[in-house]
């Protein structure tokens, strides 16, 4: 049976940003239904107006991670495995999270879905949401008429 730590504020919390942030930036989604564990998640907006998610997803494969768009959604899902070469038994202490995980992020409308891209390195999982070309700004030149 795998030991599941519980954080009774931790939906307060989420339920909390998603009120102050969810029309700003993306709105994370199923706050109860998520799995054993949640992932750390940054969100940030760069200088060439793409927003990007980074994901800690330490010890884990590409096979592990699952990644989708769908209907303005994007859901990150994925398992994290205890260690193959260690039987449960010769643990002394389990501080790290294991098992299966979801994140659902309700895309702004703002986002391009079909240029979206992922990659995957040192344990971080590093999604970019391009801003589609009519929502990026712009600078409108101003003619002088004579």
């Amino acid at each position: 049976m795998a030991i599941v730590r519980f954080d009774p504020f931790q939906e307060f919390a989420t339920l909390r940003m998603n009120h102050l942030f969810g029309g700003v930036y993306l709105r994370d989604e199923d706050v109860t239904a998520r799995g054993s564990w949640v992932p750390p998640i940054d969100i940030y907006e760069t200088d060439s107006h793409d927003v990007v998610i980074k994901a800690e997803l330490p010890d884990m494969t590409r096979e592990d991670i699952e990644l989708t768009v769908e209907s303005n959604t994007l859901t990150l899902r994925g398992e994290r495995k205890l260690p193959a070469d260690v039987k449960e038994e010769q643990f002394r202490r389990i501080e790290r999270h294991y098992g299966a995980f979801t994140r659902s992020f309700t895309l702004p409308n703002t986002v391009d879905a079909s240029r979206v891209s992922a990659e995957y390195k040192n344990g971080v999982l590093t999604v970019r949401l391009p801003f589609r070309e009519e929502a990026r700004p712009r600078t409108i030149n101003v003619e002088v008429a004579a």
